[in-house]
């Protein structure tokens, strides 16, 4: 009986700390060891909302959660509001969102095509616009964007995720690997997606956070089997081979830490977009590490 006492009292006086992410493989391996807990919080207890990047960037607008994934692209909209953690991003190291079309199409013949996007504040629709932009976005939910460009919905189709990996299965031509282009353009990775904390949880708090997270990473690279059995639930019709390549490709060194390389690719990023009239100004970028 005292022992459920505790246990009560503990849970009545730990923090709720909200964390949106997307429900993707690569999302579910770097918080596999904070959604299991593997990790001891004390203090604090982790809520795990999952929802599309689009999703989750709209809701930042209104600070819905303490803790969520962003769009890098979507951040300078939201830096009143929230601070980027300086671990648990994605980047493409020349690779990254793929443009795919249903029949041969020449990178250039972009330029007045009828092209599926995930969402107008996603970093993969930054870059398209950076790479071509005059071409006909037409939104539609991520997972539906293959089929789109299959049934000729759309003339292409702008793929994140695990489409990256399934576009050949399906008899999809690759138009431009924008990862590629950006890498030819910077000699810089792609930053693509990032956490960011609500800034009214102040220093203090942003860093205890930004520490569970990098720890969390950390866990899930350290037991990487144990991780990808976990995140295997979340790899839309991926075979485990084929998921554990996409984990590699998102969850690695750049995740751990953005390190200066990566810090410069995300200004570099925002201050592209900025120039091209794509972002809201000013093109400064806030990052808060636990240190």
């Amino acid at each position: 009986m005292p022992a459920r006492q505790t246990a009560s009292k503990t849970e009545k006086e730990s923090v709720e700390i909200k964390l949106a992410h997307s429900p993707d493989s690569d999302d579910a391996f770097m918080f596999y060891a904070l959604a299991t807990h593997k990790l001891a919080t004390p203090g604090y207890k982790y809520t795990h909302i999952l929802s599309d990047i689009q999703t989750l960037n709209e809701a930042a607008q209104t600070e819905t959660y303490d803790v969520t994934a962003l769009s890098f692209a979507a951040y300078p909209g939201l830096r009143d509001k929230y601070v980027l953690l300086d671990c648990g991003a994605s980047f493409g190291e020349n690779y990254g969102p793929i443009v795919v079309a249903s029949k041969s199409m020449r990178r250039e013949e972009l330029g007045g095509k009828r092209v599926g996007v995930p969402g107008l504040k996603t970093t993969a629709y930054l870059t398209l616009k950076l790479f071509e932009p005059n071409f006909e976005p037409v939104m539609m939910a991520f997972d539906k964007i293959l089929d789109g460009v299959k049934n000729g919905v759309v003339d292409a189709g702008l793929l994140i995720h695990e489409g990256q990996l399934l576009f050949p299965q399906l008899g999809l031509h690759r138009v431009v690997d924008l990862g590629v282009w950006w890498h030819e353009q910077t000699k810089l990775p792609l930053p693509l997606g990032g956490n960011a904390v609500r800034k009214a949880l102040g220093l203090e708090l942003g860093r205890e956070i930004a520490k569970t997270i990098r720890q969390s990473v950390e866990y899930g690279l350290e037991h990487r089997e144990e991780a990808l059995n976990y995140a295997m639930q979340f790899a839309r019709d991926m075979e485990t081979e084929l998921a554990d390549k996409f984990v590699s490709m998102y969850v690695n060194k750049w995740t751990l830490g953005y390190g200066e390389q990566g810090k410069q690719a995300v200004k570099e990023l925002i201050d592209r977009g900025t120039r091209a009239g794509l972002l809201p100004g000013p093109a400064s970028v806030e990052f808060l590490s636990e240190d």
